[in-house]
């Protein structure tokens, strides 16, 4: 039997929708349609659809909505004010909503949901193809929660993670290449977000913020996508006191496979992963580091952001798809890793994660 295997961070709606990509499509047929357009650097290169998930048996996504707010210029997921980035996060939503009707996709907004999900994709009598991929909603950064009361409505349609930031100076809190912190009204956003029992994603926050989030949020923590910081040594990377801190809370860390948070080398739309030989393996890097640093393989997962504005050119060159996630099962096997770690890795450390989360 395959492997169940989850990824923890995809952005599924916004490849969809901004990107106008039909996921539920083969892969070699969206990546044709592409072939003359030049608006992205990723045209004709993607990695992710829905039938290359189901090929490599990622049955469980946590799918995202992605709008920031960014008045000063236009880049891709950026809008001009918190409305339009609403409305953008309910387009996304709406394009889940239209996978769920076709059958294509199922989402999953409790322990019942989730059981369900996993018995499915166990399940070898029913073949994969006919499948539904299953999803738990988080948002990337907070931005499009026009105030604060917008968290309940998005709680509602089963909003179940989020993060208070992206990328720059973010409305809740400041994010990726920033020196910011949570701002007040981030900190009462956390609030809601414990009453309501939400996963925090600490990914992009600031090193500030993150000591902010682990020192005040009470309730369940995860790293969605993020690296090792001694391996890569930027901002947007994990330190080993953060790792530990982690461990600390029972949190899962999942580890990304855009090349520039694998390798220090890489530049993005300059650099090559195939001049770098930057290879799956070297994920393994990263994720051996925390298991040395927990002592044990239970805080590490997959969180590949596959499709986060990059495809095959900022990915390793032994990837060229989604499915090709099935690879790190020989190379941990190789790197001495146990059938019970590899099951922990694939699947396992998020399953436990969210069991713990929602249990009644």
């Amino acid at each position: 039997m395959n492997r169940l295997i989850i990824d923890a961070h995809l952005d599924l709606a916004m490849n969809a929708i901004e990107w106008n990509r039909d996921l539920s499509r083969p892969l070699d047929e969206i990546r044709n349609g592409e072939l003359s357009l030049q608006d992205r650097p990723d045209r004709g290169k993607g990695t992710v659809c829905l039938p290359e998930l189901r090929k490599g048996n990622v049955g469980i996504v946590v799918a995202t909505q992605l709008a920031r707010v960014s008045p000063s210029r236009y880049v891709p997921t950026a809008w001009n004010s918190p409305q339009q980035a609403w409305a953008m996060t309910q387009a996304q939503l709406s394009w889940y909503r239209e996978m769920e009707a076709l059958g294509e996709m199922v989402q999953i907004v409790d322990l019942e949901g989730l059981e369900e999900q996993v018995h499915l994709w166990n399940d070898d009598q029913l073949a994969d193809e006919d499948k539904p991929i299953g999803y738990i909603l988080s948002l990337e950064g907070a931005d499009s929660l026009v105030d604060i009361d917008y968290l309940y409505r998005a709680h509602g349609y089963g909003l179940r993670a989020m993060g208070l930031s992206h990328f720059g100076t973010g409305r809740y809190a400041d994010g990726t290449k920033t020196a910011g912190r949570i701002h007040p009204q981030g900190l009462e956003l956390m609030k809601v977000m414990g009453a309501l029992n939400l996963i925090l994603d600490v990914t992009h926050l600031t090193d500030e913020g993150f000591d902010q989030a682990l020192d005040l949020y009470e309730g369940p923590i995860w790293a969605s996508h993020h690296n090792v910081r001694k391996f890569v040594p930027n901002q947007r990377q994990l330190t080993d006191v953060q790792i530990k801190k982690l461990i600390g809370r029972g949190a899962v860390i999942g580890g990304m496979l855009d090349c520039w948070a694998m390798d220090i080398r890489f530049i993005d739309t300059v650099s090559d992963p195939w001049q770098l030989d930057i290879r799956l393996e070297q994920l393994v890097d990263h994720w051996d580091h925390i298991c040395q640093l927990a002592g044990n393989s239970h805080h590490i997962g997959i969180g590949s952001d596959l499709d986060g504005i990059f495809g095959t050119e900022q990915s390793p060159w032994d990837l060229n798809s989604i499915a090709d996630l099935r690879k790190f099962e020989a190379i941990l096997q190789h790197r001495g890793y146990s059938e019970v770690d590899i099951d922990n890795i694939f699947h396992g450390n998020w399953l436990r994660f969210l069991r713990n989360a929602w249990k009644k």
